[in-house]
């Protein structure tokens, strides 16, 4: 297979992976699927945008940057990490006045009775860990597909797009 047509695949899967991340991260500012009064109540990673910035925006050039895709997507995968680590934002009364980390420490995943603890919006916790789930093997992906980019990129650079020195 040539080089260019490589490429050309890698884009082709990059893309709708690129839009998967970006829908994901824009669903995180709805915690439970619920539109909530005061901003200050999301998960801040949610703020860092690495569904939009890292794996969408800067996927969306990978086809000709792969090195910052795979950059991009590595941030996507930290945060991602962080942000299951770390616990979404909820109301931990009944009155819902200021939502808080109840799960700090990750003890929520291994504990679901922890769970109780959350009384809101919706079913945030299950929302939470699914959408940065998503983000996480999402921008795995991504890394791997932009590493074999950049080195299908070295390849077309050392022995030109077509040519029979690479096996083509």
């Amino acid at each position: 297979m040539c080089t260019g047509s490589f490429a050309k695949c890698l884009g082709i899967t990059l893309l709708p992976l690129a839009v998967i991340c970006v829908i994901s991260n824009i669903m995180l500012f709805f915690p439970g699927g619920k539109v909530l009064d005061d901003s200050g109540d999301i998960t801040e990673e949610v703020f860092y945008l690495g569904g939009i910035l890292g794996s969408g925006v800067v996927n969306f050039g990978s086809i000709l940057f792969a090195l910052a895709g795979a950059a991009g997507a590595a941030y996507s995968v930290i945060v991602s990490c962080v942000a299951i680590n770390h616990g979404p934002k909820c109301f931990t009364t009944d009155e819902q006045i200021n939502a808080t980390y109840p799960f700090a420490e990750g003890n929520y995943l291994s504990n679901r009775t922890l769970w109780d603890y959350c009384k809101g919006p919706g079913d945030v916790i299950t929302w939470h860990l699914t959408l940065f789930c998503i983000l996480l093997v999402t921008g795995l992906v991504q890394i791997g597909l932009c590493a074999f980019q950049v080195i299908n990129g070295l390849i077309g650079t050392i022995c030109g797009s077509c040519c029979s020195c690479c096996g083509d």
